[in-house]
């Protein structure tokens, strides 16, 4: 049997503006392109959660956004084009500028990240089950880069109905020996597959998934949020020069106190001598 997934994305969603009902939205669009089937996946961008749900910012705000949205500094560089900052947000994704965005956006404003991208998930799949009758998985997808890659892709930041993560650990590959490592997120590929036929400024901020039903649950499931690696887990959880400059601060602080020690050794030693 012929393992394969479809991938698609409708036209007809217009500009988003606060207060819009996306989900209203998503499924006219869905519709008018055949409807969805069960164990259909639909992705959606997170611009366009961020806009139905009033997450836009004036351009004059931006840094002042990031501050607001940043948790952990994980590293910053400078350069012609000014401070870039990757950080650690407040969902606990590390994304540049916090995932604060001034693309696909109107001109003097500045998108942030839904309030909580699972529970949006949540609530479009309750309203696409309820209109189309399907089971179905719902993603939210955002763009961000990856250590030592070049170039951006799209990942899930939130999901309902679908497995995020398939954990492979302690079954056998194909020669019989024990996978150990293996845990595929299953949702940051899909939401990757959609980018392609999406594009970036086509006008098609939603796309659909078809095959993958295996994936697709009966209930909504852990959410994205399931993916996120804590700091105190994450191997790389500084930049080259962050990393630098605390090892460094630490070894000095304790090459001093190691100094003062060992003065006060030989004090007492020079005491006891005169004694």
């Amino acid at each position: 049997m012929t393992a394969r997934f479809q991938v698609w994305a409708p036209d007809g969603i217009g500009e988003v503006v606060p207060g819009d009902d996306l989900a209203a939205l998503v499924g006219d669009a869905l519709e008018a392109d055949g409807g969805i089937e069960d164990g259909d996946v639909v992705v959606v961008t997170s611009k366009v959660v961020s806009k139905a749900e009033g997450r836009v910012r004036e351009a004059h705000d931006r840094e002042a956004a990031i501050d607001a949205e940043t948790v952990r500094l994980v590293a910053s560089r400078t350069s012609s084009r000014g401070v870039l900052r990757i950080v650690e947000n407040r969902l606990g994704l590390v994304m540049a500028a916090a995932g604060v965005d001034a693309s696909n956006t109107p001109e003097g404003t500045v998108l942030l990240l839904p309030e909580d991208p699972d529970a949006s998930a949540r609530g479009i799949r309750a309203a696409l089950a309820e209109r189309f009758g399907a089971r179905l998985g719902v993603v939210v997808s955002d763009t961000a880069g990856r250590p030592w890659r070049e170039g951006q892709v799209d990942l899930a930041i939130g999901a309902a109905g679908i497995v995020p993560v398939t954990d492979l650990r302690g079954t056998r590959d194909t020669h019989g020996r024990e996978i150990v490592v293996t845990m595929t997120a299953v949702v940051d590929q899909v939401a990757s597959a959609t980018e392609l036929v999406r594009g970036k400024a086509e006008g098609r901020p939603v796309a659909v998934v078809r095959g993958l039903a295996h994936l697709v649950t009966d209930d909504d499931g852990p959410g994205a949020r399931a993916l996120v690696r804590g700091a105190a887990d994450d191997l790389f959880r500084l930049g080259s020069e962050e990393a630098y400059e605390e090892g460094y601060s630490t070894g000095f602080d304790e090459g001093v106190a190691e100094a003062t020690d060992s003065s006060r050794e030989r004090d007492v030693e020079v005491e006891s001598d005169e004694l």
